[in-house]
């Protein structure tokens, strides 16, 4: 198995973490018979020569000794090993002249495979179809293979698995090889129908709603609900015949109190995955899963409609309501799941506000959030119920705040909740008077408090900011953190904050410049006091603080002509926001985009992170900003989000940023 591996120099290789001299010992632990070296040499594996999904030439000198570890059957966990190895050609075929090499090691080898196939170990023949179909490039052998093992196979899981490999054949198949597409296909229409088992039905469907989506029946989501449904009783009825007292371990009981579905989600999330921008069946779909019986299927839609939430600006309407409706079940993880995707949905969850409100009314203990770790959070219900700018939130984070334990993250729930939450003012400002300038958990307290006290406006609190800006010593972790919010809190007070005035003065040649002199502007209008500063911060690019004093720059209009030399230069030369942001000051400082249109619209084509701070321009320059309304228009006809990839805040900037557009669109009074 190991023949050869101390020929190679493998010092002289490479991987993730520097040299690959460890690399022998991780391949011989790979054959151990203790699970935890093997488990611990799989994960240095990964983190070595598949890290972060890349691969190195010490990769092609491990795969002659990977397919021997896969094709022997003494060896344990032989299933894991294939499916490094298919990972590690997924990556390799992105990679120019290193990649082609480590794929061409495994095809030169991938006879390993075939004989997989029909290995005795199940795991091994769950993992064995997608590396056949990756790697033996002779179609129709591959395709009398899957064809013979559907015919054979009794294990249900390796069923699964071949009907995803006959979709990922049918998808790699080149023009001239589409006779064996189409036969790929015919077995999948085949296995998606009776008397098949439900879950391999659905398993074919969502293949073929990836790779021959005319093939799928006119009545798709009431067949895929109806086969979730009889799936879902099969897996009852066979945990009731399985309902002993099980193994007496950890995991025998985490299993018990927790259990899971993850062969189940994985079929539903292929086929969404697969339907994309069929958004109507998408949501029909998902309105049967969250009305299951079974609370398993109603989490496992929970989460995949945060996956349509976050891609698409349709379907909450029908869906918002069925998710709050898992508030407060008895099963932990579902009212987990529905608490955590209301919080991502902001004003969109407001049709769940009423299962929200009544959460945190009669459940007084879900208020806040008492980690094992950690200072206290504030609750997710009440979290969500604030985010959708509900002001029923407003008396129930009162009573929080006058509470013994208020969470340190309490004042991130206000903004959203706009001048509704103008009553929590006082209690809000007497909290950050109260700090001790020297805790190691102010800047905890200290900047959530700020954004909230900024964002209502509260010039009241002026003093305790400006107590912030003179009292927290240099050495406190985070003290920039601080620093940084208490001024852009008396920059939202504006001309009420002369107090502030020297402080921010003070901080003009610290790192904390830009936002001293954009608050010093907001407070004074003094452009000679600020201009020096934020024209000498656009030579430096790259840094982050370019992009902040352009931007700084165009907040000042007409007063910041001096800095235009700077502002054009950077518009030429810096990335992509900073670009952009250059371009868009010029054009607030002289009312004219100049050569710069093209500019900003391929940006925001090409970079979607770009279009806030467009629209921003366009809503601030007015009538001024009608050259790039009709982007703006396109932009909310839309129905895909800006940022589908950009996780759990994507939904929030997409909602400011159509917000933005509206407003800027609808001329003066818009907002």
């Amino acid at each position: 198995m190991f023949r050869g591996i101390d020929e190679v120099d493998w010092a002289s290789l490479r991987h993730a973490q520097g040299s690959a001299e460890d690399v022998p010992g991780l391949l011989r632990n790979l054959a151990s018979a203790d699970p935890a070296e093997r488990q611990t040499a799989l994960d240095g594996m990964y983190g070595a020569v598949h890290h972060p999904g890349d691969v190195y030439d010490s990769t092609l000198a491990c795969v002659p000794f990977l397919l021997a570890l896969a094709g022997d059957e003494g060896v344990r966990d032989r299933a894991e090993v294939v499916e490094l190895l298919v990972g590690i050609g997924d990556t390799a075929g992105a990679r120019g002249g290193l990649g082609a090499a480590v794929r061409d090691a495994l095809c030169a080898r991938a006879d390993v495979f075939v004989r997989l196939v029909g290995d005795p170990d199940a795991a091994v023949r769950r993992a064995a179809p997608g590396a056949l179909v990756r790697y033996v490039d002779r179609p129709a052998r591959v395709l009398a293979l899957l064809r013979e093992r559907i015919t054979v196979e009794r294990d249900d899981r390796v069923l699964l698995a071949l009907a995803e490999s006959l979709g990922l054949f049918a998808g790699r198949c080149r023009p001239d090889e589409e006779a064996h597409a189409a036969a790929a296909v015919r077995l999948l229409v085949e296995l998606s129908g009776p008397p098949h088992d439900p879950g391999l039905r659905i398993a074919a469907l969502g293949q073929l709603a990836g790779c021959a989506p005319d093939t799928l029946p006119a009545d798709l989501v009431p067949t895929v609900v109806g086969l979730l449904r009889d799936r879902s009783e099969q897996r009852a009825r066979a945990e009731r015949a399985d309902d002993g007292p099980g193994p007496d371990t950890l995991a025998g009981r985490l299993r018990r109190l927790r259990p899971s579905d993850e062969e189940g989600s994985r079929l539903l999330r292929t086929l969404h995955h697969a339907l994309d921008g069929r958004v109507a069946d998408r949501v029909a779909l998902l309105c049967g899963q969250l009305t299951s019986p079974d609370p398993l299927d109603r989490c496992n839609g929970v989460w995949m409609s945060a996956g349509l939430f976050r891609a698409w600006r349709t379907g909450h309407t029908e869906t918002v309501p069925l998710i709050g409706g898992q508030l407060g079940s008895e099963e932990g993880r579902l009212h987990d799941a529905a608490v955590a995707v209301l919080l991502e949905l902001s004003e969109l969850a407001a049709p769940a506000a009423d299962r929200l409100h009544a959460l945190v009314t009669f459940r007084p203990e879900l208020r806040i959030r008492h980690g094992e770790r950690g200072a206290p959070t504030l609750g997710g219900p009440l979290k969500a119920l604030a985010g959708a700018g509900d002001a029923r939130a407003v008396p129930v984070l009162a009573d929080v705040l006058a509470g013994p334990v208020v969470p340190h993250d309490l004042g991130l729930a206000v903004p959203p909740l706009g001048r509704a939450a103008l009553p929590l003012a006082p209690a809000l400002r007497r909290r950050l008077a109260r700090l001790p300038l020297d805790a190691p958990d102010t800047p905890a307290q200290a900047v959530p408090l700020l954004s909230a006290l900024a964002a209502l406006g509260d010039v009241a609190s002026l003093p305790a900011v400006v107590r912030l800006l003179r009292g927290i010593p240099d050495g406190l972790p985070r003290r920039a953190a601080v620093t940084d919010a208490a001024v852009r809190a008396v920059g939202a007070f504006g001309g009420a904050a002369h107090e502030a005035v020297p402080d921010l003065r003070a901080l003009l040649e610290t790192d904390c410049a830009v936002a001293a002199a954009d608050a010093l502007w907001s407070v004074t209008g003094d452009a000679d006091a600020v201009l020096p500063v934020l024209t000498g911060e656009l030579t430096d690019s790259g840094n982050g603080r370019s992009h902040r004093a352009a931007a700084a720059l165009g907040r000042l209009g007409p007063a910041a002509r001096p800095a235009l030399p700077g502002l054009r230069a950077l518009a030429d030369r810096g990335d992509a926001r900073e670009r952009t942001t250059a371009a868009c000051a010029v054009w607030q400082v002289t009312g004219d985009p100049e050569r710069f249109l093209p500019l900003l619209r391929s940006a925001w084509t090409e970079h979607p992170c770009t279009r806030a701070t467009i629209a921003e321009c366009v809503f601030a320059l007015g009538p001024a900003g009608a050259p790039l309304h009709d982007v703006l228009r396109a932009e909310l006809a839309s129905p895909r989000r800006h940022r589908p990839g950009s996780g759990g805040s994507g939904i929030r900037e997409d909602l400011a940023l159509l917000r933005v557009c509206r407003e800027a669109v609808a001329g003066p009074g818009g907002r």
